[in-house]
């Protein structure tokens, strides 16, 4: 098979998955006649390809799949008018504290945030499939420790935690979060990278005792709501449940 046929093999199993794909799936479609080497050359190439175009390839954390731009966000918006799901301020604090400071238990949040974390608020973070519990620290009443999921990432357009915006304190963590969800999360994503640029940095994996310690100024929990979508499904359904 020619170069030309296997991206168009690649292209029409991409468009018609509703799940991104990794390539050792993708492999499965030539019946591993072409490797992994050159399956992400030609996904590459394919990259450049539709460079142009309203759609883009991107990776994920769970494989490759095609997405809409963030420009054309306010086009397909008007298919679609229904407004996506609204996390409140407790909820986006909450979330930016467990994918930076991960893995943290609910005492860890609480310490951070200066406030107690309602359990409903974490509930709503594990329904909506971004925040999940990955053991449990060996100290008194062994805390459940949560950590942040491949979903997580695939809803904000990331394949990694290393590409989340760098801040130097836990607020502006959050704030990043409140920005990403104003618009499409990918974008806000470099704006927010832009805009840290002029701070001085940690990176996320330094949760460490001495800056978890250091508790934000935290607005109330029926502060301004925000927004945040993904850049696949522009317009969710309101199925979530919302924090009131």
């Amino acid at each position: 098979m020619n170069t030309v046929d296997a991206k168009r093999v690649l292209e029409t199993a991409l468009i018609c998955s509703h799940q991104p794909i990794q390539i050792r799936d993708l492999r499965v479609l030539f019946s591993d006649a072409l490797g992994a080497d050159t399956i992400r050359t030609l996904l590459e190439e394919m990259q450049l390809d539709w460079a142009q175009r309203g759609v883009e390839l991107v990776q994920v954390a769970t494989g490759w799949r095609f997405q809409s731009r963030p420009e054309m966000r306010e086009f397909l918006d008007r298919l679609n008018p229904e407004k996506p799901p609204k996390y409140s301020r407790a909820v986006m604090e909450t979330l930016a504290i467990i994918a930076y400071r991960q893995p943290v238990t609910r005492g860890d949040m609480e310490d951070i945030r200066g406030v107690t974390v309602n359990s409903l608020v974490i509930k709503q973070l594990e329904d909506r499939g971004w925040v999940e519990v990955i053991g449990h620290r060996e100290t008194v009443g062994r805390p459940s420790l949560y950590a942040t999921t491949r979903q997580f990432l695939d809803d904000l357009g990331l394949a990694s935690l290393d590409q989340l915006p760098v801040f130097d304190s836990a607020q502006a963590q959050a704030n990043a979060f409140a920005r990403l969800g104003e618009d499409d999360p990918s974008l806000q994503m470099n704006m927010a990278l832009e805009s840290a640029e002029s701070v001085e940095h940690v990176t996320p994996a330094e949760g460490d005792a001495e800056a978890t310690a250091q508790a934000p100024t935290v607005l109330s929990d029926d502060a301004p709501i925000f927004e945040l979508s993904s850049p696949r499904d522009p317009a969710p359904t309101g199925d979530d449940t919302h924090e009131q």
